[in-house]
C-alpha cells in the first residue's frame, strides 16, 4: 500500500487544482482590494492623527501602522522583524 500511496502522491503533486469562489463570481476583485486598501489607509490616518501619543511615542505609532498592514495580509518587512 505504501508504493500505491507514493505513486498517487506523485501523480497528484503534478496536477493542477482549480480554485473557485462561487460567492465572488459577479464581484469586481479590484473593488474588493480598493475597499480593503481604503480601510487600511483610514486606520493609518487615524493612528497618525491620534494626539494621545506624544512625539516620544512615535515608535508606537509606527508599530500600529505596521500591525495595520499585517492585518491586511501585508508583512511589515524587515522593520518588524525583531526575532
Amino acid at each position: 500500500m505504501e508504493l500505491y500511496q507514493e505513486i498517487l502522491c506523485h501523480v497528484l503533486a503534478n496536477e493542477k487544482v482549480p480554485v473557485s469562489f462561487p460567492e465572488l463570481v459577479n464581484t469586481d476583485v479590484t473593488k474588493i482590494v480598493e475597499m480593503e486598501c481604503y480601510k487600511a489607509l483610514s486606520k493609518i490616518k487615524a493612528i497618525l492623527e491620534d494626539d494621545a501619543l506624544a512625539d516620544s511615542e512615535c515608535f508606537q505609532q509606527i508599530e500600529e501602522i505596521v500591525c495595520t498592514f499585517e492585518a491586511l495580509g501585508s508583512g511589515g518587512g524587515s522593520r518588524h522583524d525583531f526575532g
